[in-house]
């Protein structure tokens, strides 16, 4: 069972991202901040969850959290700044949207650029440790899901129900029969050599 909390004596919000590694539509990440008493049998990383497990963990999760809100940026905007500064981006925006101010942030990953005036603390595999972390990874992946399905309806060459922008054969060999859209990342490999 991942544990509740990293620091007892403050009230943390769990970060994380989805999409970085994807050629199409926007980087989105969640921030959570659950009860500190909180716990969940299977609550976990959301690679590692079907998707009918996050849709019910995310009806939880939404009950059960103080406070979670979810921030994206869109595929220009990291074309314009880099993947990784758009994932950190997101992060941000996430933050600023949660109506409980959290005294201490619970990052996935091993950088971050720190938020003003909350410390943070950077945890590698931080979804596979910390309730807060997965809570996160699972709302961001749900949501990012749910919208690149949206976009495969007016895209549907991509794949997008399925690969939701990933680099999977299909999708690249669609890019190269049917070109590029609106919302593709151009400043990435979109085809291979």
């Amino acid at each position: 069972m991942l544990k509740s909390y990293y620091n007892i004596d403050a009230l943390e919000a769990g970060l994380d991202e989805v999409g970085r590694g994807c050629l199409a539509g926007p980087v989105v990440a969640a921030a959570v901040i659950l009860p500190r008493d909180y716990k969940h049998l299977y609550l976990n990383d959301s690679k590692q969850l079907s998707k009918l497990q996050r849709n019910e963990l995310e009806k939880e999760i939404i009950r059960e959290a103080l406070s979670y809100a979810v921030g994206e940026v869109d595929n220009l905007e990291i074309d314009r700044i880099n993947i990784l500064k758009a994932s950190f981006l997101a992060m941000h925006r996430a933050v600023d949207k949660l109506n409980v101010k959290p005294e201490h942030l619970l990052v996935d990953g091993n950088r971050f650029t720190p938020y003003p005036m909350i410390p943070h603390t950077c945890i590698i595999k931080g979804d596979t440790h910390y309730l807060s972390i997965a809570a996160a990874s699972v709302l961001a992946k749900n949501y990012r899901d749910e919208l690149m399905s949206r976009l495969a309806t007016q895209f549907p060459y991509y794949g997008w129900e399925h690969n939701v922008g990933y680099p999977t054969i299909h999708h690249r060999r669609a890019i190269s029969e049917h070109g590029t859209c609106a919302f593709h990342r151009m400043s990435f490999r979109l085809l291979k050599d």
